[in-house]
């Protein structure tokens, strides 16, 4: 009601200057050509003085100004706590469980990761274990018969040694003999052609006493 009986009073004073002003135009009309053009101009000037500050920052208007910044405050916060901040409540609330599920599954996803790694880990030292007891078997059996094959060819050699030093020493009785008969034979021509026939028996006896 404030602001309407204000524009009223505004509008009300710049018509009866309109009036005023035309009244004084008519009656000057016939003695001066110009005052037409005079009236025409103080008309203007007129409205433009009527019309007073801008209504936002007229004072008269502050009152209704505040009544409706309160209304529109008062509805604004309703329309937020009512409608708005539910639904952005709902939101984050959706949003932080999928969140929260997401960080769940990342979480079980590096359980599972780890508990794979520790088998892993697991099996690879049971293998590397395995493998080095494989290996320790397999070099002792490659010893052991290394060494028994050592030891047969050893043996085989101490056997054909022996008995080539029996062989050996059999040859040399043998030639030993030999040699006797064959110094006996060589004595006998030697002494028959020196002195005549001798027997055998004395040139066999005389080998034997040289020899000795």
């Amino acid at each position: 009601m404030m602001v309407t009986q204000a524009y009223a009073q505004e509008a009300a004073a710049p018509a009866e200057e309109h009036v005023e002003g035309a009244e004084h135009a008519t009656d000057a009309t016939h003695a001066d050509p110009t005052a037409d053009t005079h009236a025409t101009t103080e008309a203007h000037g007129g409205e433009e003085h009527g019309s007073g500050v801008f209504p936002p920052f007229d004072p008269a208007t502050f009152p209704s100004q505040l009544l409706w910044l309160a209304i529109t405050f008062g509805a604004l916060y309703l329309l937020m706590s009512r409608v708005a901040l539910p639904r952005i409540g709902g939101i984050l609330a959706n949003r932080k469980g999928i969140i929260d599920a997401d960080l769940a599954a990342a979480d079980a996803s590096r359980q599972k990761t780890d508990a794979a790694i520790a088998a892993y880990e697991a099996a690879l030292a049971a293998a590397k274990s395995k493998a080095q007891g494989i290996a320790n078997e397999t070099r002792e059996a490659i010893q052991a018969d290394l060494a028994a094959k050592r030891s047969a060819v050893e043996a085989d050699l101490t056997a054909k040694v022996t008995a080539a030093e029996t062989r050996i020493q059999a040859t040399k009785a043998e030639a030993l003999t030999h040699v006797d008969e064959i110094a006996t034979e060589t004595a006998q021509t030697v002494v028959t052609q020196l002195v005549g026939d001798v027997s055998a028996d004395s040139v066999r006896a005389a080998v034997a006493k040289a020899k000795e």
